[in-house]
């Protein structure tokens, strides 16, 4: 179970972490579309978990690993936009979010019966 304080710092990165990569995302991942579902945060709020919903989901391990490698720049970045409101620029680890491609998976399942 997630404090309230941890939901409204992840929504708080969510969203700036979005206007972020919507700035940068240009140059980092080749015109693909990425959508930050949730972020979770750690009880000490030192780690952000970002989910990412990737599309087209084929190019979706090699955009992974260019985020991962931008990790560190993009925490800088985010660390610039939330400085005066939080205490703790959290680590931020990132995730791919398949449960778009899961939910069409089963929908394409029933669709054949």
């Amino acid at each position: 179970m997630y404090s309230q304080r941890q939901n409204k710092v992840g929504r708080l990165i969510q969203k700036e972490l979005a206007a972020v990569l919507q700035k940068e995302g240009r140059n980092l991942f080749q015109g693909a579309m990425l959508t930050i579902t949730v972020v979770r945060m750690s009880p000490d709020l030192s780690i952000a978990k970002v989910y990412l919903s990737i599309f087209p989901s084929n190019k979706a391990d090699e955009i992974m690993q260019n985020i991962d490698l931008q990790a560190v720049n993009l925490r800088r970045l985010l660390g610039n936009e939330i400085s005066k409101q939080v205490r703790i620029i959290p680590e931020l680890k990132f995730f791919p979010d398949d449960s778009q491609d899961y939910a069409q998976r089963i929908d394409d399942l029933l669709k054949e019966n």
